[in-house]
């Protein structure tokens, strides 16, 4: 009995034992894994590689940055490593980063941070397309040695490794601190000792004083401008050796602070509004000046900028390079380019202008087709860099069978748009050639199609023309033309065809030299192709029917 006794108290214990772990299994509080990703976070990866770069954190410490460095977001870092926040420090003449203003330490390490993951593959040779956090933008660039090449942050930081995956951001390691600009665009300019000439120049008309006014907002607009500096030896290449030179060639009023002295406008003419990088200016057709009303042209041509290159009456004017190396260089108000030879604005006359729609350069590349008899060929909306629509995905360039007298305009061709109406094209806008400012009509010639709108209303630059025209009209080849011309039409080709019309649209005000848009609107129903020929801007002085063009030929028919 003694032995049962002892077995039963054995068989208690283990159930109660059994028991307590139960419940206490039971009771235990669930731990649920809050992070689906282990991947460290920047704060955490620069705690985790103390070796190589515990002095940034402590940047990030000291700025009470590393907090919200370590929580969730899409950043981008460009992290110096402990050598290079060393160099920092050695060149401001510290020993430890506490003794660096709280507030340089602040914009400095925003400097380096971007509220985008940005990979290298999204780089350019330029301005990186978001700015840091500190608001001014960082400029990568390549370069080549011996070792082989690299990529460059603001000229003089080297990418060591890139593209450094973390939990919220990509990480580039760089070799160098970055540094924010202090100075505005009045100080770069007087601080680069080559720039003597072009700083007496902006300080005798009065522009230093606004270049180096600090950045304000208007509306939210920021203040920025950009300049075009020029050396003293491109200023020498020009003749140019002292300011008194300068002022004895261009200062025609002898008052340079005359903002119509003709030095204040040779200054003004180099500074735009606006915060335009280089990568901004190799997409920007035409620049606005502080000249009043006058613009430069921008063109790149293969990996060179070039100002003011332009075909005028088919004559090749070239322009002057912009001298790619030291420009892009960031001011706290804007930026500064260099140039590469002497320029000034060019003093033209209204002139007309023959704009054939069908001109693309994506259309001329194509040897095969472009003015080909009996040749086209379709191109959709991302194709053509100068020409955006509404609707359907393309637009076609039809070069005519010069055996059909009905069918060539000028140079034989057409632009060709399918159902120029609503659901299908109903907006199509063009970027003209450069037009110089003045008072222009606007001619537009069409081939008649029974099916095309019969309503078709014309824009420049956002203005509604006087007339529109239909599209179904036949041309007039009987009435005299200078009756017709009273009636706000014209034969434009010769021979003309009355498959062939051309309407007067209205009187234009050209403001600025540049080029311009031009847009065309459908108002009715279409059920067939429109076909255009071309637009003419005339000067209001210039005889409107002279020169006429060559039916199914590149000539002009004058009188």
């Amino acid at each position: 009995m003694k032995n049962i006794f002892k077995l039963s108290h054995v068989l208690k214990f283990v159930c109660l034992s059994l028991f307590a772990m139960v419940v206490l299994f039971n009771c235990a509080e669930e731990k649920i894994k809050e992070s689906t990703d282990e991947t460290l976070n920047i704060t955490e990866y620069l705690r985790a590689n103390p070796k190589d770069y515990s002095l940034f954190l402590e940047i990030l410490n000291i700025t009470n940055y590393a907090s919200f460095m370590n929580t969730y977001g899409t950043y981008t870092l460009f992290l110096p490593t402990n050598t290079a926040v060393e160099m920092y420090m050695a060149d401001l003449g510290v020993n430890n980063l506490v003794d660096v203003p709280l507030e340089d330490l602040e914009e400095l390490a925003k400097l380096h941070i971007l509220e985008q993951k940005i990979l290298t593959t999204s780089f350019t040779d330029g301005k990186i397309s978001a700015p840091s956090m500190q608001g001014q933008f960082l400029i990568t660039g390549a370069t080549n040695t011996a070792e082989g090449s690299s990529i460059t942050v603001n000229k003089t930081s080297n990418i060591i490794t890139s593209n450094i995956e973390v939990g919220n951001g990509i990480i580039h390691e760089v070799d160098e601190v970055l540094r924010v600009a202090t100075r505005t665009i009045a100080e770069t300019i007087e601080s680069n000792p080559s720039l003597s000439l072009f700083t007496d120049a902006i300080k005798a008309t009065g522009w230093y004083d606004k270049l180096d006014l600090p950045l304000t907002y208007v509306d939210s607009i920021p203040s920025y401008l950009s300049v075009v500096a020029q050396t003293d030896e491109v200023f020498s290449e020009a003749g140019f050796n002292n300011f008194d030179e300068l002022k004895a060639r261009y200062s025609h009023l002898d008052d340079p602070m005359n903002p119509e002295d003709s030095l204040n406008l040779f200054v003004a003419y180099r500074i735009s509004p606006g915060l335009n990088y280089l990568a901004d200016l190799a997409v920007t057709p035409a620049l606005l000046t502080k000249a009043p009303l006058e613009v430069i042209s921008i063109k790149l041509a293969a990996d060179s900028l070039l100002i003011n290159e332009e075909t005028f009456n088919g004559v090749l004017e070239k322009g002057v390079q912009i001298d790619r190396a030291p420009s892009d260089e960031t001011t706290t108000n804007g930026v500064v380019h260099y140039i590469k030879e002497n320029y000034f604005i060019k003093k033209r006359l209204p002139a007309p202008v023959y704009f054939d729609l069908g001109d693309q350069p994506e259309f001329r590349q194509l040897s095969s087709v472009f003015r080909v008899p009996g040749m086209s060929a379709s191109l959709t909306n991302d194709e053509l860099a100068s020409v955006t629509w509404e609707g359907s995905p393309s637009i076609t360039y039809s070069s005519f069978d010069l055996g059909d007298s009905s069918r060539p305009g000028w140079h034989g061709d057409v632009l060709d748009i399918l159902r120029l109406r609503d659901g299908y094209i109903n907006n199509i806008e063009f970027d003209t050639p450069v037009i110089i400012k003045g008072q222009y009509k606007v001619w537009i010639s069409w081939r008649q199609n029974a099916r095309a709108p019969n309503s078709v209303r014309a824009y420049f630059n956002d203005t509604q023309l006087a007339r529109t025209f239909n599209m179904t009209e036949y041309g007039d080849t009987s009435t005299p033309e200078r009756v017709l011309e009273s009636q706000g039409y014209k034969r434009h080709i010769d021979p003309a065809t009355s498959r062939y019309n051309c309407r007067l649209l209205g009187i234009i005000n050209v403001e600025t030299t540049g080029r311009h848009k031009f847009r065309l609107q459908s108002l009715a129903y279409a059920g067939g192709n429109s076909w255009f020929d071309v637009v003419e801007f005339r000067p209001v002085d210039m005889d409107q029917l002279y020169p006429k063009f060559e039916a199914g030929g590149d000539g002009l028919i004058y009188e």
